[in-house]
């Protein structure tokens, strides 16, 4: 097993603004003010970034992959232009409404799947997210799960996990 550690994220209300509405549309799509320095802090101390989201918006016909590749290609660039790249980006496109499905947070195929692509050691690993699904995903492969308010500094939540770590 690996030794790399991952800081696994969740999407909306960690990584950008929660609007309380599904964020398809890159005019809606803000990258939270210390995500940067989150990321660039995590990737100094050794972490693999990988952010887990769920898009039921896609299950509700509201928008298609299309629309959530094109917002992912944004904040890759976005980032890329601040010097900071993500490992992976995984999605689960279902709502409940069609069913259960295992990659629906907090189901934990994506981060069983980012685990082995990117050969991460979940010990050593966190998962940062606004919801307890997040956690419960993050607790299921053990990966130790962080809880923080939507929208909240992720700076913060980062600085405080490292020094933990």
């Amino acid at each position: 097993m690996s030794n790399r550690p991952a800081l696994f994220l969740d999407r909306d209300g960690v990584i950008n603004r929660e609007r309380g509405e599904h964020t398809w549309r890159l005019e809606d799509f803000e990258v939270l003010p210390d995500v940067v320095p989150a990321l660039r802090l995590a990737v100094a101390s050794g972490y693999a970034l990988v952010v887990i989201t769920n898009q039921s918006g896609i299950g509700l016909g509201l928008h298609g992959h299309a629309e959530v590749a094109a917002v992912h290609a944004h904040l890759r660039d976005v980032l890329a232009h601040e010097g900071v790249h993500l490992d992976e980006i995984l999605y689960c496109p279902h709502h409940p409404s069609g069913g259960k499905c295992l990659c629906r947070k907090p189901g934990s195929l994506l981060l069983e799947r980012a685990i082995v692509r990117q050969d991460l050691n979940p010990a050593r690993s966190v998962m940062i997210g606004d919801r307890d699904r997040d956690i419960a995903a993050a607790d299921a492969v053990g990966v130790r799960g962080v809880l923080v308010d939507s929208n909240s500094s992720l700076l913060n939540a980062v600085k405080r996990e490292l020094r933990t770590a």
